[in-house]
């Protein structure tokens, strides 16, 4: 009998090409929403108008990693995510770990966008007169959420292709008003001086740098619905992170243009949350800012199905290998979809927001601050051990080379290494919280993947064939067989029947 991760989707396979999951992975960071969250936090309490620096320095660190990625995208077909990854460079313990990390991570940050949409759209509709609580506008983007995961994937890639372009437009609309007024004064030299780009406040710009890419990485979850997976993955990581890094430094720099370098850290202290909305008024008029607003409320919920997707086919991926209820592996007869895995997730975040609620607590303050930010420590941390992972398939002649294969890595993971380290230490900051159970959440994150880690070396123990199969089943026939020299107490795989 074959399983679900042998099996190819009815419609699902062969939809997607490399644009589709362009948008796909530029949904998942959500430019808007990073714009009007985290730069004016950045330009507050970071490095001010050094901001833009530090996002060219993420995108720098990110290709870097991208560049490993892609070796090993080629590898694995481009399909499983962190789990395949992370199991062909450092074999299965540290990817079943890994891979429960990823199932936790990307359903809480997804959690915390749903607390942001309701929070956002309710505040929204209330300044236009029209009053719905947080919690019936969470539950109306649920229900959306749930409607289109549970059909095919090319028709989330077309809603988000639409929200994107709808999004990244007004932005870039933002950007030429302040070229219009200020000319080559709206983009200050001064915003890449060396004594600004790493001035007081530095680790905090770079922590909000890289959380405002969370999700860019989210390419290699889509290989079984791509059409050329082998190509068209590693092409969509390169673009969507030339185009987030390109997009979030220009436009922050146009900001500081706009307010003044020395006037940031004021201004945006300030206004916060408001800063953005406040520029569009000044820019682009009053029907500027509003298309700002309305532009925030689909730019979260974008970012919502974007992470929900991938939150979707991590939880298939782990199915299909018996290290999740099987039936999450299943996929529909007719979208190809992990319509189960969707329904699941969906009613964990409908569980969570009630529970949120009925506490009386705040959707953004409370419920978006920790649990995005425990989503996004558990994904640097994992993108971090991918690129370690792609510096160890060096021992596998991978034919790679000297960049691609050793230094790009090394000097990816050595920047999301600490990154890592940088959202600990200031995980109060990314958070809001200064104590109590808040703070020891980054603890979550060691726990489920040390469970992980012992639980595939209790499967090596008891059932090594189960073992020896894990991070098998969604890799092309040639990369199937992982490595497992180096992993005592198993011998070298079975060739098995088709």
């Amino acid at each position: 009998m074959t399983t679900n991760a042998q099996q190819a989707p009815p419609t699902g396979r062969g939809h997607l090409t490399t644009s589709h999951i362009v948008f796909m992975i530029v949904a998942a960071a959500a430019p808007l929403s990073a714009m009007v969250g985290t730069v004016p936090l950045a330009f507050a309490i970071g490095t001010a108008e050094g901001v833009p620096a530090a996002f060219l320095f993420a995108g720098a660190t990110l290709l870097c990693f991208s560049v490993g990625y892609a070796v090993s995208a080629r590898r694995t077909g481009g399909s499983g995510g962190f789990y395949a990854s992370i199991a062909d460079g450092l074999g299965r313990p540290v990817a079943v770990g890994s891979g429960w990390t990823a199932v936790v991570a990307y359903n809480c940050a997804t959690i915390g966008l749903v607390g942001a949409s309701g929070y956002f759209t309710s505040l929204v509709l209330a300044g236009h007169g029209i009053h719905l609580s947080w919690e019936w506008c969470a539950a109306i983007v649920l229900v959306l959420i749930a409607v289109l995961g549970y059909w095919d994937i090319a028709i989330s890639a077309r809603v988000l292709a639409v929200l994107m372009i709808a999004e990244i437009g007004v932005l870039a609309a933002l950007d030429l008003a302040v070229l219009a007024r200020h000319g080559v004064r709206a983009l200050p030299a001064a915003s890449f001086s060396w004594h600004a780009a790493t001035g007081p406040g530095l680790g905090v710009s770079l922590m909000f740098a890289f959380v405002s890419y969370i999700g860019f990485e989210s390419a290699a979850l889509y290989g079984k619905e791509a059409r050329d997976p082998r190509r068209s993955v590693p092409r969509a990581t390169y673009i969507a992170a030339l185009l987030i890094s390109g997009f979030y430094a220009l436009t922050s720099w146009a900001a500081v243009g706009a307010i003044g370098p020395g006037q940031v850290r004021e201004t945006a202290a300030n206004s916060l949350g408001d800063l953005f909305f406040d520029l569009g008024r000044d820019y682009l008029g009053t029907a500027g800012s509003t298309a700002l607003e309305i532009m925030l409320c689909t730019s979260l919920f974008a970012a919502t199905l974007a992470l929900h997707s991938a939150a979707n086919r991590y939880a298939q991926v782990m199915a299909d290998d018996g290290l999740l209820p099987r039936p999450l592996g299943r996929l529909h007869p007719r979208f190809g979809s992990p319509h189960l895995a969707g329904l699941v997730q969906v009613a964990v975040c409908a569980v969570v927001a009630a529970v949120f609620a009925v506490g009386g607590l705040d959707p953004y303050a409370n419920m978006t601050t920790s649990m995005l930010g425990l989503g996004t420590l558990g994904i640097v941390a994992l993108q971090a051990l991918s690129a370690l992972s792609a510096v160890a398939l060096r021992r596998k002649d991978t034919g790679a080379g000297l960049w691609r294969g050793v230094v790009a890595p090394l000097l990816g993971f050595a920047g999301l290494a600490a990154t890592v380290w940088l959202v600990v230490g200031n995980f109060d900051v990314l958070t809001g919280a200064t104590g109590g159970v808040v703070a020891r959440l980054p603890w979550v994150i060691v726990l489920v993947a040390a469970a992980g880690v012992l639980w595939a070396l209790r499967l090596r123990a008891t059932a090594p064939e189960r073992y020896r199969a894990l991070a098998t089943a969604h890799l092309p026939a040639e990369a199937a067989q992982v490595d497992t020299a180096a992993e005592p107490g198993t011998s070298a795989p079975v060739s098995e029947p088709a």
